[in-house]
């Protein structure tokens, strides 16, 4: 089940909005999540600020499927980052051998691949 936070950027990104617009700061946060003790919940929507009205729970529940590709996607990219290694030593490999280097980076991708829409 995708987290609430990812569904309100899949709806803030449905919406013509970015992630960076969900506020300036941590204390003055145009929108904030909070656990209530049944769950998480928005505690901070500042509709006038992102120019998009506060979702229903019908409309966040649309993008739970967005919400699970991204997030299993997260754990990819995470797992493939690990796995390229060093920018430096992946220069020195395609400098000696770009083929090895890219039959190389296939496998890690090929291994750790993405889920799609």
């Amino acid at each position: 089940m995708a987290d609430l936070s990812t569904k309100v950027i899949k709806y803030l990104e449905a919406n013509g909005k970015t992630a960076d617009e969900l506020g300036p700061d941590w204390e003055n946060p145009n929108v904030a999540i909070t656990d209530d003790g049944t769950g998480a919940i928005i505690k901070i929507w500042n509709a006038d600020a992102l120019g998009v009205a506060r979702p229903t729970e019908e409309q966040l529940a649309t993008y739970e499927t967005a919400g699970n590709i991204h997030e299993s996607n997260h754990v990819v990219r995470k797992a493939r980052k690990r796995a390229y290694g060093d920018i430096g030593d992946q220069l020195d490999e395609i400098f000696k051998d770009i083929d090895a280097w890219k039959a190389r980076i296939q496998a890690i991708k090929d291994a750790n691949a993405k889920e799609t829409k």
